[in-house]
């Protein structure tokens, strides 16, 4: 078996969305955690396929496709859960609107159950608001909202500093 083969033989990517208010800062977040092999900003379960357009219910996410051998499923969600307030609704620090809600969004449906199983193990279960549901529309953000905090360190974000970077260098 050559080399390639092994590496995709070992490899096991799968894509989850998630929605924690502004998109700069989950996308910066999630993008250096462990086993994540890359992120994309975009808009989670709108009705339109642009940008370009009126306010459609859309949640500002972030496209995470991850290396399953490298990190689980549980594991992401429990990183998630450091950067969100998961009581809050449609607020995460001073963004405030639908379009910034919590949420956890896949096309997958083993996914939304182990999200929901991993929410409803939590001491806190019942005062958690993010939202599980399967992603039915996604929408790519336009590039100058992608990795902006990374090319704009000194933008506004709700995380703080201290959490934003806590797996950079990990």
């Amino acid at each position: 078996m050559n080399k390639q083969a092994m590496k995709n033989e070992t490899t096991q990517l799968e894509t989850l969305y998630f929605a924690g208010g502004c998109l700069w800062g989950v996308q910066e977040f999630m993008k250096h955690l462990p086993g994540v092999v890359s992120t994309e900003a975009g808009r989670a379960n709108g009705t339109s396929q642009t940008t370009d357009s009126e306010y459609d219910g859309y949640a500002e996410c972030v496209k995470v496709t991850f290396n399953t051998n490298a990190v689980t499923l549980t594991q992401l969600i429990e990183y998630f859960f450091e950067i969100i307030d998961p009581y809050s609704i449609n607020k995460q620090g001073n963004d405030v609107g639908e379009k910034y809600r919590t949420g956890i969004y896949s096309r997958q449906q083993s996914h939304l159950k182990l999200a929901r199983r991993t929410i409803q193990s939590r001491a806190d279960a019942d005062k958690v608001v993010v939202e599980i549901l399967p992603l039915s529309n996604y929408v790519k953000s336009d590039d100058e909202h992608q990795d902006r905090l990374s090319n704009n360190p000194n933008d506004y974000c709700h995380i703080p500093k201290s959490i934003l970077h806590k797996y950079k260098n990990g």
